[in-house]
């Protein structure tokens, strides 16, 4: 094991002297020692659960033979931090924590790993450094939570900037909001529809790094607990047979994922994390796979923000299981792959029964055709950019506007709520991308006020930073290149004719090539935003967001 040139032998001496101060007894020490990464935290819903899981965790190791040993590592909640200069934090803490996770393997050569999660940037960020690591791992998610009730229809937190918009336009009251705030996250859990959090939570099932029903079962069901003990017990018999994540995680099993992400219409953040944690093995994942595959995947669910369903109702069909069986006996995926359940996940899907509705169409009567994520080209986005098509109406699926150009997103927000937006308008936000933002921050702020002004239909956005799970409309995100590093995003001007075309995924601005040249010989980059601190050292450091915003960059 690992552990051995931590725990054995005369000169170990001191090392088994602090794990018998922590309370460790000789016996215990003996056994394997299997890290379980503790990301709580108190003061949002998502984390505030996560030490009792971690405590039934702890509980199956034990019952398995192993010795947990608990850390801790950052994490950031999205909702929390939105509209300021928080969200500029959020991406970037991905490379925080699959860092901070990599060190506590080096440093106590730990056997094995259970990777206890949540929110956004957490599922990804751990699951790079499990694969980097490579040793024995298992993923724990803290649950989504239930749909609140308001006014008689189930809603989410994403419902607020809707709510939001409304307050602006007076249609609602301060005490009607505060209302409809007290009753949107009735649970702890991440956000209640196929945002970020979730969508990482089902694509770790589907990778094989988890065991069923970790993406669906609702944080507060004890069936969550029961998982959590299973998955500690499993992780000491994963550690004795020496599975690692680069047996489980193939070229195949991402395509796989990015399969089933297309028919359910997840967060176009996979887009980013996907390729960041192929890219630990050595994989090869793009946008490029995304584009293909969205034209030959349906997208069979729509779940909030795009749809009326939340993540209890799939996990009360069967949960991921269901997908998987569904795209398995069609084809669409190879279901040989392994996963930690020592099944292939088309063994573990094997005997699930359900019948399709609407939460879960069939192939034959999907909501769109194809993927529920598209990847557009262009002049403005030559190498790609993404839209969450599940969201889109398809009235808009093709959109001409002219630019309203803003250089950050708190400057296109204050326009928004000074409703200085005009339908059939194109607003461009810019310098906005990993090294721009710097952080790549999310424009959910701006896309839930321009819903709640109901102009969700007749504006378009387009950016070269990111967008929640949460957002729905026409958002297209992920330009790249980004402005900060000249792409052409940066030499749009105000009234510039824009046109994007879903279908035949293009995105243009409709000037020469000549005039752009012009523009681009008297560009200069703004000055950096931030400087001193992590921030400045991540904007140095990061990649293309095009594959995967990494700032492990090799060769």
């Amino acid at each position: 094991m690992r552990s051995d040139v931590v725990k054995k032998g005369v000169m170990r001496v001191s090392a088994r002297a602090f794990f018998k101060g922590a309370g460790f007894r000789e016996k215990d020490i003996a056994k394997p020692h299997i890290g379980i990464a503790n990301p709580y935290s108190s003061f949002f819903p998502g984390h505030s659960h996560l030490n009792q899981i971690v405590e039934s965790v702890s509980a199956g190791i034990w019952a398995g033979g192993g010795m947990p040993e608990v850390f801790g590592t950052i994490a950031i909640c999205d909702g929390i931090c939105l509209g300021t200069e928080g969200m500029k934090a959020s991406l970037p803490s991905r490379e925080i924590i699959a860092d901070s996770v990599e060190l506590m393997v080096r440093a106590n050569s730990l056997d094995a790993l259970v990777l206890v999660t949540g929110c956004d940037k957490i599922t990804p960020g751990m699951i790079m450094a499990a694969c980097r690591m490579n040793i024995p791992t298992i993923v724990v998610n803290g649950g989504p939570s239930l749909a609140g009730t308001w006014e008689g229809q189930r809603i989410s937190s994403s419902n607020l900037g809707t709510g939001l918009g409304k307050r602006v336009q007076g249609l609602i009251d301060d005490a009607e909001l505060s209302r409809m705030e007290e009753a949107s996250v009735p649970s702890c859990g991440s956000c209640a529809g196929m945002f970020t959090a979730n969508s990482m939570g089902c694509m770790s099932e589907v990778l094989g790094l988890a065991l069923p029903g970790n993406g669906t079962i609702p944080a507060p069901d004890p069936a969550r607990l029961r998982l959590a003990k299973d998955s500690g017990e499993r992780i000491v018999e994963l550690c004795k047979a020496d599975i690692k994540p680069s047996d489980i995680i193939t070229k195949q099993s991402l395509i796989n994922a990015i399969t089933i992400d297309l028919l359910i219409g997840c967060s176009t953040n996979t887009a980013l994390h996907l390729p960041a944690i192929a890219y630990e093995l050595g994989l090869d994942i793009s946008l490029n796979d995304f584009d293909r595959l969205s034209k030959i995947t349906p997208n069979i669910c729509h779940f909030s923000p795009s749809g009326s369903f939340f993540i209890q109702d799939l996990d009360e069909m069967g949960g991921m299981n269901c997908l998987i069986k569904l795209a398995n006996d069609a084809g669409l995926i190879e279901g040989g792959e392994k996963s930690v359940t020592g099944k292939t996940i088309a063994e573990n899907a094997e005997y699930t029964v359900f019948e399709t509705n609407d939460v879960v169409r069939s192939l034959e009567d999907p909501y769109i055709k194809d993927g529920g994520l598209a990847v557009l080209y262009g002049n403005l986005a030559e190498e790609g950019c993404i839209i969450k098509t599940a969201g889109v109406d398809p009235s808009i699926y093709q959109f001409s506007g002219k630019a309203r150009v803003f250089n950050s997103e708190e400057e296109a927000s204050l326009a928004v709520q000074n409703e200085t937006i005009n339908k059939g308008d194109i607003v461009v936000i810019r310098y906005e991308g990993p090294k721009g933002g710097p952080g790549m921050q999310e424009m959910l702020m701006v896309t839930s006020l321009l819903d709640g002004l109901g102009l969700g239909k007749d504006v378009a956005l387009i950016t070269d930073g990111r967008f929640s799970g949460a957002t729905k409309g026409a958002s297209i995100g992920h330009i790249s290149p980004e402005a900060a590093v000249g792409g052409n995003i940066a030499l749009v001007q105000d009234g510039d004719l824009i046109e994007y075309d879903i279908p035949n995924r293009k995105l243009n601005v409709l000037i020469d090539a000549e005039e752009l040249n012009a523009r681009r010989k008297a560009w200069v980059c703004p000055p950096p935003r931030v400087t001193g601190g992590y921030l400045e050292r991540y904007a140095k450091l990061v990649g293309s967001v095009a594959k995967g915003a990494v700032t492990n960059i090799r060769g």
